[in-house]
């Protein structure tokens, strides 16, 4: 059964590869620091998060390479980059939090999705992962296809 999300945030750009590619120790919510015109293209839904990742550097949070469209409707001397760094917004205790967890060998943070929240503010969620190897992306990939043929098979033993 599928979840339940909340009603009041709007999914803007999901990083469905993040679950594949690494294991997500744990998870928190950041915001970000966007343009007018940033946001207006957010709201059309031109935005991906599957190449970016986030970095602390200087005693802050970047998040590197995500891809915001350029507005349409925008003048031309107002647009912006569409993959300039975006600084993140969190509290010194997550950013301590973070900076440790990467200091560790092999861990790395990777935006899981980003959101309207209840407030329409656009909101991040940021997983400290480590990278799977690839026997560990072909175990996950057996178990899904498992799970896909046991509720197939359930399904159909209950129509007999």
């Amino acid at each position: 059964m599928a979840k339940i999300s909340d009603p009041n945030s709007k999914l803007i750009a999901e990083n469905r590869r993040a679950r594949f590619d690494y294991h997500i120790e744990s998870d928190l919510e950041a915001g970000i620091m966007l343009q007018g015109s940033e946001v207006k293209s957010l709201r059309k839904g031109g935005s991906n998060i599957g190449d970016s990742y986030a970095s602390v550097e200087g005693g802050e949070l970047w998040l590197i390479n995500g891809y915001i469209a350029p507005y349409t409707q925008s003048n031309h001397w107002d647009s912006h980059d569409e993959r300039r760094r975006r600084k993140l917004l969190v509290s010194k205790r997550e950013l301590s939090r973070l900076w440790n967890a990467t200091a560790r060998e092999g861990m790395t943070i990777v935006p899981i999705k980003m959101y309207f929240n209840d407030r329409g503010i656009v909101k991040i969620k940021l997983g400290v992962a480590k990278g799977k190897k690839l026997a560990d992306k072909r175990e996950t990939s057996a178990k899904r296809d498992w799970d896909r043929q046991k509720a197939r098979i359930m399904k159909e033993s209950r129509r007999d």
